[in-house]
């Protein structure tokens, strides 16, 4: 057998194994024979639809006219009819026996048509064969539509991009620009590869990445992604990464991957079909042969019919197609939404989620800290910042680089000498001849500083300054709350669901931040494994969990929860390779939009089985019976494919 090369896509979503080359039409893979096809339409199923003319032409002759050709003319064009519309099939069927594969939807389908021309139903033969390969071809139309509308979801990388080269724009392959070398993106145009702004600013429509299509401005310096829309006027970008390994190739390439990761409900249908089929044909030579040994006017003819019809009704095409399809269609109404889940199995551990644990900064807080309050003692708040701010331009701490933005040009003027760092403590520099210690409440401890009570009782995060051993004032930082954080956890609990968050933040901190959301409980002053600590005591009282976190310092605890998700997927590697879900704007609310995406999904897969499974259990009845006939068995198979691959087409449209 030859493999198929490595295409993430091309897996036959009706097996667990790679197709074999023969295979390919079958499933509805993109080689070339099946693009040429596709671009034909119609046309490319005319030995099909001409298969249809003759039954039509034959069945008008024989009930409306009430005529038909003379044996064997009849039987030739019938058998003329059989071999344009059932070709494929009886190809495969005989392929599949060549390796010992009998128990099949091919070789099953082959065996009842056969054994309808034995016994003379030629008309009823053909019938099954059409509308079964009619079945079919609505069903690999449906599959293709899903693949490719996942892969056109993300795979709007563009295939040609401006490069200043020798200080003239050239128009190359993205895959042919190296890392440090300056493109150019016109107004409306995709960016193609990662890099920073070279220009002053822009503005860029992230909608691609984030499933949001509000616009974004970059200043010099800040990072772009490929996908971004540049809305504005002709900017540069000096490339960080090359084509294949921008943040949109990681993203697409995660999607592609998660239609590979089975769940555990198509595990299961798998399996049933393996063991399904088998039974299904002991079960019809029962049926052909068992009433032998009970009735005294056995005739063979007629319980052959039987058998052949339960053979036709019993074919699991609705199961096996409809339902990865279901799981395809869950995973792009997810990405649409901004949220990438690596695994249709991790759409149905979300409709299990009983309780979301969730890290506090980069989760629910903004990451990004903001001065408060400025009290000064002694000297004017303008000095007590600009002192502050010459002393922290020193440190790359964020709440350094807090002081520092807030100060703006107030530091300026200002310049520090001889600044060390205290470990745990803070900073010590001279400013003017005078030595000014900025730091934490400790540092002034540690030089035997007097400083007022209040300060020890302050939630914020607090920089305490003192000059010449004086306590000089303090400066009092916050993490900002993300604007739809609050909305996030109302959510949650209208779905019932218990709100944790974790920290390593003073309990203050958490305590404070926890009320103003409405959080559950709060844990605070945790280390990462005090955070491990805390998740598996939820495990082992019995809470399924989806943990939120950012994906790097919480590894431990990703690695631990049901569901780890991980916020602001574009901006760090690290997140896209430790959660099972990502999501990709940072915000809480897309929390429960993922376990809305999952109860979808779920809902349409089992209302799939749920139909498919009465519809022939009764027919699999009334054709033991003598009830059906192959006209109603093809007509109630075919029916319930379609029926259900319309409920799981439906998925792809909805709205979350």
């Amino acid at each position: 057998m030859e493999q198929i090369p490595n295409h993430k896509f091309d897996q036959d979503i009706k097996t667990d194994r790679p197709l074999i080359k023969d295979e390919l039409p079958k499933a509805g893979i993109s080689d070339p024979q099946d693009a040429k096809e596709e671009e034909e339409g119609w046309r490319g199923h005319w030995p099909l639809l001409t298969a249809l003319l003759i039954l039509f032409v034959m069945l008008t002759l024989e009930y409306g006219f009430k005529w038909q050709p003379p044996f064997p003319v009849n039987l030739i064009v019938f058998l003329i009819a059989f071999g344009l519309s059932g070709y494929n099939v009886l190809g495969m069927a005989w392929r599949k026996a060549k390796h010992f594969d009998f128990f099949n939807e091919f070789f099953l389908m082959s065996v009842a048509t056969v054994g309808a021309f034995s016994i003379g139903s030629y008309n009823e033969g053909v019938a099954v064969m059409v509308f079964y390969s009619i079945g079919e071809w609505f069903q690999d139309a449906a599959v293709n539509r899903a693949k490719k509308s996942i892969k056109a979801l993300l795979d709007i990388r563009p295939d040609k991009v401006t490069v200043m080269r020798d200080g003239k724009p050239s128009e190359v392959d993205p895959k042919s620009v190296q890392v440090d070398e300056i493109i150019q993106v016109k107004a409306g145009e995709k960016v193609a590869l990662d890099g920073e702004l070279s220009s002053d600013s822009a503005s860029f429509n992230t909608a691609a990445l984030t499933g949001e299509s509000k616009s974004d401005t970059k200043r010099k310096g800040e990072n772009v992604l490929a996908g971004m829309i540049n809305l504005d006027k002709v900017s540069e970008v000096q490339v960080k990464a090359l084509f294949k390994d921008s943040k949109l190739s990681q993203i697409l390439e995660m999607v592609q991957d998660a239609t590979a990761r089975k769940s555990q409900t198509q595990l299961f249908i798998s399996r049933f079909a393996k063991i399904y089929t088998p039974i299904v044909f002991a079960l019809a030579l029962l049926v052909c042969f068992a009433p032998y040994f009970f009735t005294d006017t056995y005739n063979f003819h007629q319980w052959f019919y039987r058998a052949l019809v339960f053979l036709v009704i019993s074919c699991p095409c609705a199961l096996v197609v409809s339902i990865p399809l279901g799981y395809f269609g869950g995973i792009g109404l997810a990405s649409r939404n901004g949220i990438l889940f690596k695994g249709s199995n991790f759409l149905d551990v979300m409709t299990k989620i009983n309780t979301v644990i969730m890290d506090k900064t980069g989760t629910l807080t903004k990451g990004v800290f903001k001065v408060q309050e400025v009290k000064a003692d002694g000297l004017s708040n303008d000095e007590l910042v600009g002192m502050a701010a010459a002393i922290e331009v020193n440190s790359t701490h964020p709440i350094a680089k807090a002081v520092v933005a807030y100060a703006g040009n107030k530091a300026k003027a200002i310049k520090a000498e001889n600044v060390e760092e205290i470990s745990g403590h803070g900073l010590k520099g001279t400013i003017n001849g005078k030595v000014v210690l900025a730091g934490n409440a400790k540092l002034l401890k540690k030089f035997n500083i007097a400083y007022p009570g209040e300060v020890d009782g302050l939630v914020d995060t607090v920089v305490v300054l003192a000059v010449d051993n004086r306590f000089a004032g303090y400066i009092t930082i916050a993490d900002e709350i993300k604007e739809d954080a609050k909305d996030a956890i109302v959510r949650m609990h209208d779905l019932k669901l218990q709100t944790v968050m974790l920290s390593g933040d003073k309990q203050a901190v958490v305590d404070k931040v926890a009320k103003s959301l409405g959080i559950d409980k709060a844990f605070g002053d945790l280390l990462p494994d005090g955070k491990v600590e805390k998740v598996q005591g939820f495990k082992d009282a019995g809470s399924r969990i989806a943990f939120v976190g950012d994906g790097v310092n919480d590894a431990p605890v990703v690695a631990l929860a049901d569901a780890g998700i991980a916020m602001g997927g574009l901006g760090s590697d690290a997140t896209i390779e430790t959660a099972d879900i990502v999501i990709q704007n940072d915000q809480p609310s897309k929390i429960t939009t993922a376990i809305q995406a999952g109860e979808i999904t779920s809902r349409v897969v089992w209302q799939n089985i749920t139909i498919a499974m009465v519809v022939k259990v009764i027919v699999l009845v009334l054709g033991a019976g003598g009830v059906a006939n192959l006209w109603e068995a093809v007509i109630a198979d075919v029916g319930v494919a379609l029926l259900a691959i319309l409920n799981a087409v439906r998925i792809q449209r909805m709205k979350l």
